[in-house]
């Protein structure tokens, strides 16, 4: 059975085996006298590369483009995506260049190889010229969390998380970056998942800024946005725009023709753990001639570091 105590002492396996030495940085005795600047993140469900999706008319091929340009407009920092096969994967590393992709990009270490069983996982991109990497790894929410593809408590699939740690250059301050896509059809499942998520960030040093990022499949007046705050975690939208619910995320490639779109819910957050303040945050609405980025809008949230 899962405990805190066994998963805690696997992750700390797969981090240490997973640590990436960093140089001195001359800022390292002088960083805490540099003014703090901001970080710009985007979550971004991008909608896994489906040949139905082609049928229909917005496949990959017909959409990538506006998605790169929604993208872009932001000038992010840090892009946090779900729902992203090889393929996308490879295509958004050509589009931005000066950015760094991590994440299981399988299939290879996944018991399922096409359709969405064939994700990246969460890939995390970071601006290169900006952050230096000093760690990363990934973990399975399941009751064997280092177990490639593994399930549990009735999730429809395997779900996994990737996070890094970085080291911002101009400051010499860290952060780390946790990316999620939590089950789709299992409250109870998102539960636990979440649970781990919030476990597993709780055995940092205090001092230490954390990102959650993600689609959570579940709205912020659910249980599973409660357990994150229990955990101390704000939303970065709600620091701004108030408790008022903005309306759906997921439109289905319809935008603002989405019957639901004001009786749906925000799933997709970017969640702040630490003295972090939100300077501002974003639904993206961008399209071009009735095409999306995907089936969901993407969020910004821009942050300062205290």
């Amino acid at each position: 059975m899962f405990s805190r105590r066994t998963f805690m002492k696997g992750i700390g396996v797969a981090a240490a085996a997973a640590y990436v030495p960093r140089a001195i940085y001359a800022g390292d005795l002088a960083h805490a006298a540099v003014k703090t600047a901001s970080h710009k993140i985007l979550t971004c469900n991008i909608r896994v590369a489906l040949p139905e999706d082609d049928q229909a008319g917005f496949g990959w091929n017909a959409r990538k483009d506006i998605c790169i340009d929604v993208m872009r407009a932001e000038k992010p920092d840090i892009m946090c995506l779900q729902e992203v096969l090889e393929v996308q994967n490879e295509d958004l590393k050509k589009a931005f260049p000066n950015f760094f992709s991590y994440g299981f990009e399988g299939p290879e270490m996944d018991a399922f190889k096409e359709g969405y069983h064939g994700i990246a996982k969460n890939p995390i991109f970071f601006s290169k010229s900006r952050y230096e990497l000093v760690a990363a790894s990934q973990y399975w929410l399941s009751e064997t969390p280092l177990v490639a593809g593994s399930k549990s408590w009735d999730t429809a699939r395997a779900r996994n998380v990737s996070w890094v740690r970085l080291r911002d250059k101009k400051t010499g301050r860290e952060l780390r970056i946790v990316n999620t896509h939590l089950d789709h059809k299992s409250q109870p499942a998102r539960e636990m998942q979440v649970k781990m998520i919030v476990d597993e960030a709780a055995q940092y040093q205090a001092d230490l800024h954390q990102i959650l990022t993600g689609d959570f499949n579940a709205g912020a007046a659910n249980k599973v946005c409660d357990i994150v705050k229990a955990g101390g975690w704000k939303d970065s939208y709600t620091s701004i725009h108030g408790n008022t619910e903005p309306g759906a995320t997921t439109h289905g490639f319809k935008g603002e023709n989405n019957p639901k779109k004001d009786t749906g819910r925000k799933i997709d957050f970017i969640f702040s753990l630490g003295n972090v303040k939100a300077l501002s945050s974003a639904i993206l609405k961008g399209h071009k001639d009735g095409r999306y980025p995907s089936d969901h809008y993407f969020v910004s949230a821009e942050l300062e570091l205290i």
